[in-house]
């Protein structure tokens, strides 16, 4: 049985939105339901933003996540904000790139995922976010990265289809990441 609640938070302009999205079109094409909801701070880039997915074998009836099964945070507002939010025996991803804050809880299994570092070295910084995506599907195993791959390049079209490859490598660079994780 399925029923996966997920948060994914950050700044305006990390991709945080995208993830979210790409998550709900993913579940979408499995035959699963999904609902996806948005929630931006005041601006939309520097701003904080959230979103929630749930993805479920079952109807899903309301976008509002209390207690989530998995929260990705992208800064450190982020985690301060949904930290407390993620069930116990849930899993938190923190990109530790940019926030250096260790949770003490120990009910949960925390990731920390230096996903901006990994981005740089793959010549985007604009993908951090794909790698995050990635490290956490691969812990999850809800999706292929291939599944993922295809919603890019509709999502991109013919215009933006050179940014293909490189999200490509930040997918496999994630779950290569979170597979060799202690």
């Amino acid at each position: 049985m399925i029923n996966e609640k997920v948060i994914i938070a950050g700044f305006g302009g990390q991709g945080v939105m995208l993830m979210g999205q790409l998550l709900a079109y993913a579940a979408n094409e499995q035959d699963l339901n999904t609902l996806w909801y948005p929630s931006y701070g005041p601006e939309t880039r520097g701003g904080t933003a959230n979103c929630s997915v749930t993805i479920s074998d079952t109807p899903v009836n309301s976008p509002v996540i209390s207690l989530a099964d998995t929260i990705i945070v992208m800064n450190g507002p982020s985690l301060d904000k949904f930290e407390d939010k993620v069930k116990p025996g849930g899993k938190l991803f923190i990109n530790s790139s940019i926030v250096d804050k260790k949770v003490s809880r120990d009910d949960i299994d925390v990731f920390y995922v230096p996903v901006n570092d990994m981005a740089v070295k793959l010549g985007n910084s604009r993908v951090a976010n794909m790698v995050m995506l990635s490290a956490y599907l691969g812990k999850t195993e809800l999706f292929e990265n291939e599944l993922i791959l295809n919603l890019l390049r509709k999502s991109f079209g013919e215009r933006k289809a050179h940014l293909i490859e490189v999200n490509e490598k930040a997918l496999e660079e994630g779950r290569t990441f979170i597979a060799e994780y202690k």
